[in-house]
């Protein structure tokens, strides 16, 4: 290629203003993740004429069962419009995974963690040991299962068969997605929707993921080629990461400790590590 070549490209890259958006989904949903903000991220990037591809770039043990659906529908939209490319960089588990059908083609780096699908509902019960400090909760409510969940009584079968017919509804709304958005028969589906995770060149065997990427430039690159792009710019949208948030530290950018810590600490405690 001659130097006269190599200009007139790098010219034309200069001045095309088409560009890959790179949108970061990291952390628990519903904990660092602040589902209202990253709707209104992806709706930006389907409203934007110069974004023409983006890359979903996750790292989570997923989260609230209303908002991974939530984030699933925006990015499903965005996908009807536009190319997504989910790249499941370190944990795609859970909501997440969930999220993550919402868009046209999903990667996985090779030792990522992939899967987790399913539901589960947790309750402590405190009983024993409210009644060893010697004290109570009296109740006043309007129906049997106003406190269905609290953690000051014992449950009840009729309880016990509400919540789950709650966790089954949850799981039909997500088992469908991934049906949806992987092409599974009932019986492929039913392998996958146990609860277990594989490792990113495991979950290309059973079908969770269309190939391995190994780093971000990669899936870039697969975007483009799905926008039919013939050079890519990257603009990243969503809010910065702080040097801590970048490092890794647990509640960093989250504010003061409160609900949303809790949730995060909750579902990274429940997500399948692998460490050497």
């Amino acid at each position: 290629m001659s130097d006269e070549t190599r200009g007139m490209e790098r010219l034309a890259s200069a001045v095309d203003r088409r560009r890959i958006a790179v949108i970061g989904l990291h952390g628990v949903i519903g904990g660092a993740v602040r589902t209202s903000e990253m709707i209104r991220t992806l709706t930006a990037a389907r409203r934007n004429q110069q974004v023409r591809a983006v890359v979903l770039e996750i790292d989570s043990p997923g989260g609230s069962a209303s908002e991974s659906e939530a984030i699933y529908m925006s990015v499903r939209r965005l996908a009807a419009e536009k190319p997504v490319v989910a790249w499941i960089r370190s944990t795609g588990a859970s909501g997440a995974y969930f999220a993550a059908c919402g868009a046209s083609r999903i990667l996985a780096f090779p030792s990522a963690i992939v899967g987790s699908i399913g539901v589960i509902s947790v309750r402590p019960i405190a009983v024993e040991a409210m009644r060893r400090l010697g004290t109570g909760v009296e109740v006043t409510k309007t129906g049997p299962f106003k406190d269905l969940g609290a953690p000051w009584r014992e449950s009840t079968p009729e309880d016990r068969a509400q919540e789950q017919s709650l966790v089954d509804a949850i799981f039909r709304r997500f088992t469908g997605a991934v049906a949806g958005a992987r092409g599974f028969d009932d019986a492929e589906l039913a392998r996958v929707t146990t609860g277990e995770v594989w490792l990113g060149d495991q979950a290309v065997g059973v079908g969770l993921v269309d190939a391995l990427c190994d780093d971000e430039e990669a899936a870039v690159r697969e975007a483009q080629q799905l926008a039919g792009m013939p050079h890519h710019r990257v603009v990243r949208m969503g809010g910065r990461r702080t040097l801590l948030q970048r490092l890794g530290l647990p509640g960093a950018g989250m504010g003061p400790p409160g609900a949303r810590w809790v949730a995060e600490i909750e579902g990274w405690l429940r997500a399948p590590r692998v460490r050497l």
